[in-house]
């Protein structure tokens, strides 16, 4: 997944950015609603994530503003008001989960699984891939009761497909799964982690579309 991190505390955001990372996910961290709007406007993203009060405004007004748009990308809001009608007022806004500070990361992973699998269509965590049994919350594959490992950004890879199942994902989509802004991307990276899912998966899983990109088969 591609995230957006909008959070002025640094040393919030440094821990986060951190996290979702090393889950093998990019993630793009800005501190106001100007910089997050210049992002939503140039790049596509899984799911945001959204502090209230924010330099240049509150996180609610952005929120209003980008459903009001049709944007409907998945938001969850992190913010320090525990507050019930903080919360209603968060979600009325079209917020999709709500987190209170301080959070424990563990909590914000499974948040970030659970809102992304139901924007999937996958609420429940377990679904079979052809003679593949795949634990989406545990990020554990396995076949005929065989575990297979894969890396963290293997699994971001594998993610991709599973979000838009039958779809034909382009290299450049895939690669705004896996980097940041800024990143530096091997002109072969997408290639090398399609053979190696090829390698532990099934070669026939992921199909070359030629011209356009690659295709998870699900039967």
């Amino acid at each position: 997944m591609r995230l957006l991190l909008v959070e002025d505390a640094e040393g919030l955001g440094e821990v986060i950015q951190e996290q979702i990372t090393e889950e093998g996910h990019a993630i793009d961290w800005v501190q106001s609603i100007s910089h997050a709007q210049a992002c939503l406007h140039t790049t596509h993203y899984d799911l945001m994530l959204l502090d209230l009060m924010l330099p240049d405004g509150n996180g609610i007004d952005l929120l209003k503003k980008i459903r009001k748009s049709g944007e409907t990308t998945p938001v969850i809001i992190l913010t320090a008001r525990d507050q019930i009608s903080d919360r209603i007022k968060g979600l009325n806004a079209g917020a999709d989960d709500y987190l209170v500070k301080p959070f424990d990361l563990s909590e914000l992973s499974a948040r970030i699984a659970a809102v992304a699998r139901r924007y999937a269509g996958n609420p429940n965590p377990i679904i079979k891939i052809g003679t593949l049994e795949v634990d989406l919350t545990r990020h554990f594959i396995s076949r005929d009761g065989v575990s297979i490992n894969l890396t963290a950004r293997e699994w971001a890879l594998f993610e991709a497909f599973i979000q838009r199942p039958g779809t034909v994902l382009s290299k450049s989509q895939l690669e705004d799964h896996l980097y940041a802004f800024g990143s530096e991307i091997e002109s072969n990276t997408i290639e090398v982690y399609i053979s190696r899912l090829r390698k532990k998966l099934d070669r026939g899983q992921l199909e070359t579309v030629r011209g356009l990109g690659y295709r998870m088969k699900f039967s």
